[in-house]
């Protein structure tokens, strides 16, 4: 019977480090032919937290907030050391808007940056980026990778 509970017991820890590693891996994301290593935030605290607190951001790097649900997003810099691009996916990943250089806040308020269109997807990019690559709106993002569960 112990034997059996510690095979059990092995195999749950095992599964949960593969869905783990799965969940908060990195993925790529690639934008107007531009390939950008992204963090996940997935959930609400990862969501809320953001990249609250970075001094600096790759070129090539960037965070994907991925949401359950499609609908009108909007975003604040509080606590965001570094200027930043953020753009707004619909479902089918196609850009709906754009906030572009957008300063960090210094003192409440802090201002809302908003979407002009439903997004499940937001892309946070240094600063700038958007406008090297090109971006427009109806561009579509391409994930590779896996995104894992989404609450």
């Amino acid at each position: 019977m112990l034997k059996l509970l510690t095979v059990a017991l092995l195999l749950a820890l095992c599964c949960q480090a593969c869905v783990a590693s799965r969940e908060a891996g990195p993925v790529t994301v690639i934008l107007r032919g531009h390939r950008f290593t992204t963090e996940l935030a997935t959930d609400e605290a990862s969501r809320e937290h953001g990249l609250m607190m970075r001094t600096t951001l790759a070129a090539d790097h960037g965070m994907l907030f991925v949401f359950p649900d499609t609908a009108p997003r909007g975003f604040w810099m509080k606590n965001t050391l570094i200027p930043l691009d953020i753009l707004y996916f619909d479902a089918g990943r196609r850009m709906v808007s754009a906030q572009l250089d957008v300063p960090p806040c210094r003192a409440d308020p802090c201002p809302i940056y908003p979407s002009t269109g439903p997004a499940r997807y937001v892309l946070e990019l240094s600063a700038g980026t958007a406008k090297r690559i090109g971006v427009r709106a109806g561009d579509t993002l391409a994930i590779e990778g896996e995104i894992g569960s989404v609450e």
